[in-house]
C-alpha cells in the first residue's frame, strides 16, 4: 500500500494543506476529513500544495469537487500550488483549469486571496 500524508498550516485566514505520497481511493478519506474539519472551523480559504504528491486517482480528484461549492458559497476558494507537470496533466485532462486556479507557489496563491 502506498503512503499518503498531509499537513495543515495556517497563515492568517488561509489554510495551506500539503499533500505527500499517493492520493487514491484508500487515502482520499483522510483529505476529505481534513477539509471537512477546516470548513467546520469556518476556514474557507484553502491552498493545496502538491509539490510532494506522486499520484492522484479519480477518488482524490473527487474530494475537491465535493467541497468547492460549499467553500465558494461561503466566500472562499480552493487554490492549487506547486504541482508537477505529471499531476497537472491529470487535472488538465478533465477540465479542472476551467474551475480552479493553479499557482507555481503557495505565496502566489496566498497573494491572490489577499488581492480579492
Amino acid at each position: 500500500m502506498n503512503e499518503f500524508n498531509l499537513s495543515i498550516k495556517t497563515q492568517g485566514d488561509i489554510s495551506i494543506i500539503k499533500l505527500t505520497g499517493y492520493l487514491d481511493a484508500h487515502t482520499a478519506p483522510k483529505l476529505e476529513e481534513a477539509i471537512s474539519n477546516l470548513l467546520k472551523e469556518s476556514r474557507f480559504k484553502i491552498v493545496v500544495n502538491f509539490s510532494d504528491l506522486n499520484y492522484i486517482s479519480s477518488a482524490g480528484l473527487g474530494v475537491f469537487m465535493g467541497f468547492i461549492e460549499n467553500v465558494r458559497t461561503n466566500g472562499g476558494d480552493i487554490k492549487f500550488s506547486s504541482m508537477s507537470q505529471k499531476i497537472y496533466n491529470i487535472f488538465d485532462l478533465i477540465g479542472f483549469p476551467l474551475i480552479y486556479e493553479f499557482y507555481n507557489s503557495d505565496e502566489e496563491a496566498i497573494n491572490k486571496f489577499k488581492s480579492i
